[in-house]
Order: C-alpha cells, then sequence, then structure tokens
C-alpha cells in the first residue's frame, strides 16, 4: 500500500491488491468457520485485508491508504461477499488462495519496509517492524477477533519468512543496489520461505512437555 516511484509500481500494485484479496478470503474465512453473519463475514475479511497496513502507516504518522483509497476496502468488502454466497464451492480450491496468500506475506513484508525506508531511511528496526506489521498484522487482529491464538505464534513458518524476506531487502539495499532489485528479491525470499514451508510442512520447534 505504497506509491512506489519507479517503474515497478503498476507490478506491484497488482500483487498488492492480489494479497490483499488473499487476506480478505482467509478473514471470511475464518469468519464462516465461527458460524459469523454476512456482517461478520465482511468485518473480518476487511481487517485482515487492511489491518496490518492501516497499523503501520498509523505508527508512522501517515494517514492509513485503506482509507484514502476506497479500492482497498471495495476488494475486501467484494471478496466478504463472494465468500458468503459460494464459500461451499470455493473451498475446494483454497488451496490457490494460500498462494496468493504467500504472495500477499511477501509483498505486504516489503512494503511495509519500504515505507519505513521512505521515513527514516536505512534503519534495520524499523523497516523491520513496518514489515512484519504490515505483513502479519491483520491475521493477528483476526485470530484475536474470534478469540483464538495468533496462528503466527503457534503454528507455521509465517512470520519467520516475511523477517527472511525483509533481512533480505536491507541487506542488498546496504550494498547500494536499487530500490527495484531489492524489493523484488525480497519479496521473492519471503514468497518463496512460506510456499516452501507449505510443501513441506515446515513448523518452528516447541517447547515438548513432559
Amino acid at each position: 500500500m505504497v506509491d512506489f516511484s519507479f517503474p515497478v509500481d503498476g507490478f506491484i500494485s497488482v500483487l498488492d491488491y492480489l494479497g490483499t484479496i488473499a487476506f480478505a478470503v482467509t478473514g471470511a474465512s475464518k469468519a464462516i468457520a465461527h458460524k459469523a453473519d454476512i456482517f461478520g463475514i465482511l468485518v473480518l475479511a476487511t481487517v485482515v485485508g487492511v489491518g496490518g497496513g492501516a497499523t503501520r502507516d498509523v505508527v508512522f504518522g501517515r494517514f492509513p491508504t485503506a482509507f484514502s483509497d476506497p479500492t482497498y476496502v471495495g476488494l475486501t468488502a467484494g471478496t466478504g461477499i463472494l465468500m458468503f454466497f459460494f464459500f461451499t464451492r470455493l473451498k475446494n480450491k483454497m488451496n490457490v488462495w494460500l498462494v496468493f496468500d504467500a504472495v500477499g506475506l511477501g509483498v505486504f513484508s516489503i512494503l511495509g519496509a519500504s515505507i519505513a525506508y521512505q521515513v527514516v531511511g536505512l534503519d534495520f528496526l524499523p523497516m523491520l517492524f513496518g514489515g512484519m506489521i504490515t505483513a502479519i498484522g491483520g491475521g493477528i487482529l483476526r485470530d484475536i477477533s474470534v478469540r483464538e491464538i495468533p496462528i503466527v505464534f503457534v503454528k507455521e513458518v509465517y512470520a519467520v519468512a516475511s523477517f527472511t524476506g525483509i533481512i533480505v531487502f536491507y541487506l542488498v539495499l546496504t550494498f547500494g543496489v536499487d530500490v527495484q532489485i531489492a524489493s523484488i528479491t525480497g519479496i521473492i525470499t519471503a514468497t518463496g520461505i512460506r510456499l516452501l514451508a507449505m510443501r513441506y510442512n515446515w513448523n518452528l520447534p516447541k517447547v515438548q512437555e513432559i
């Protein structure tokens, strides 16, 4: 959700929209699983689709893009409505949306890090925070809304994929590489790790109870 001022902005915007839709699908699916009505589905789809980006913008002193550009809320609302009417048909194709979700994770991670880069410069911690809150903030809000422990804390290599993509983005920038290349490299890294984690069922280690 950032206005890139270089030639790849159109490509990034398309991925941004796809990521927003994919995240909205996960929000709507969660709402449906908890027997929510259509209003609840629309709310959760929107919270997941734009919640992370809106939180990031507020933290960095920006008016949330999702509130100034109606495209984002339109996409999440439209996704919620489609899920309400066609969920029984779409649920067999959720693997496709999981791929979009992985792409969205990569894109949102680097979008958030890029905004931090624009605001504070090449400073790792703000870039890490901006990227990760954009990528996983909506999912955390989704799970808290239905009184579940956020899935990124208990299962799946998700936040780690975002974290790694942002590190790669930062390191590439420190070598003076063009921001276009750094962005694409970070997106591919985060998305690739997430896809591999889904393919091979990777999870982080936990404490084994006796």
